[in-house]
């Protein structure tokens, strides 16, 4: 089956679709991303995603292109057309194409939207039960991190490094402060069972994943402690993990040189993401039902 990607309105093969060269999405990274997990036929944490994707887009002085009730119809068509039962849905906003010059558009400029799906079983991604290794590098990006902007390149250079030295993931930091992952939540589990995470703020973008997590963080027998914790703290830590759409609840079992615990995911740390996957699946059936 050819994959069928979601271009300004109309449904066409990946490899067909195109978008202007003036798009300000390529020139300037004008432009905000979604992404939302689909486990088991279902959309997961949709409507954290819409939210967040419209305070994005406020952010920077773009309305959304169309409510978020026909976005989320769009991932549905998507879904069905790409037979896409487990992956993600990736959706990107921009200011439109225009002539290049740095301040907006005229406000009549049309938008583009486009989307398309990755297919990959989340649930049940064998890296979960060994985990990842995370690698530290200087934080380069932005001050508005809270932004979910498409101007990636500091998160690219951080996950090359990563990925030369065998590691899943980077971990950013600022000064010794971990600030965030590459592409996700960073999280530390203390002896004493304190979950530790950073509160959010312009520093971190306020992770959908993490927000509906957070919720379970007592059922899965820890407490919470949102604070800045510094690189020695985590490789001191009993678990680490990251949470994000495409990695849902992941062990973290080493962080550059040190190995955590007995170098295996840690019990707090299988819990949560047992509960999360519980409660997607839960959504899941719901959508399929209603």
């Amino acid at each position: 089956m050819a994959r069928i990607a979601y271009v300004n309105g109309e449904y066409v093969p990946l490899d067909e679709a195109k978008i202007s060269i003036l798009d300000r999405g390529f020139i300037f990274a004008d432009s905000i991303y979604e992404v939302t997990a689909v486990i088991d036929g279902g959309l997961i944490d949709s409507d954290l995603h819409m939210a967040r994707l419209e305070r994005s887009l406020g952010e920077i002085g773009m309305p959304m292109p169309v409510p978020a009730s026909e976005i989320v119809a769009i991932e549905r068509v998507l879904m069905e057309k790409n037979g896409l039962t487990n992956g993600m849905i990736y959706l990107q906003v921009t200011r439109g194409a225009v002539e290049r010059d740095f301040p907006f558009p005229a406000r009549d400029t049309p938008q583009s939207l486009v989307m398309f799906t990755v297919e990959k079983d989340l649930a049940n991604d064998p890296v979960a039960e060994t985990g990842i290794r995370v690698k530290s590098v200087p934080d380069l990006r932005w001050a508005r991190r809270d932004i979910k902007s498409t101007a990636l390149l500091a998160q690219v250079l951080a996950k090359q490094a990563a990925r030369a030295e065998g590691c899943g993931e980077a971990w950013m930091l600022e000064g010794d402060t971990v600030t965030e992952g590459g592409s996700s939540t960073a999280y530390i589990v203390t002896a004493d069972k304190r979950l530790i995470t950073r509160p959010l703020s312009q520093k971190v973008l306020p992770g959908c994943t993490r927000a509906a997590l957070l919720a379970l963080i007592a059922e899965g027998g820890a407490t919470l402690e949102e604070r800045p914790f510094t690189l020695d703290e985590a490789k001191q830590a009993s678990e680490a993990f990251i949470t994000g759409a495409g990695a849902l609840v992941m062990p973290v079992v080493g962080i550059d040189d040190v190995t955590l615990g007995d170098g295996k995911p840690g019990p707090v740390t299988r819990r949560l993401r047992t509960l999360y996957i519980e409660q997607a699946r839960r959504q899941a059936a719901e959508q399929a039902g209603g």
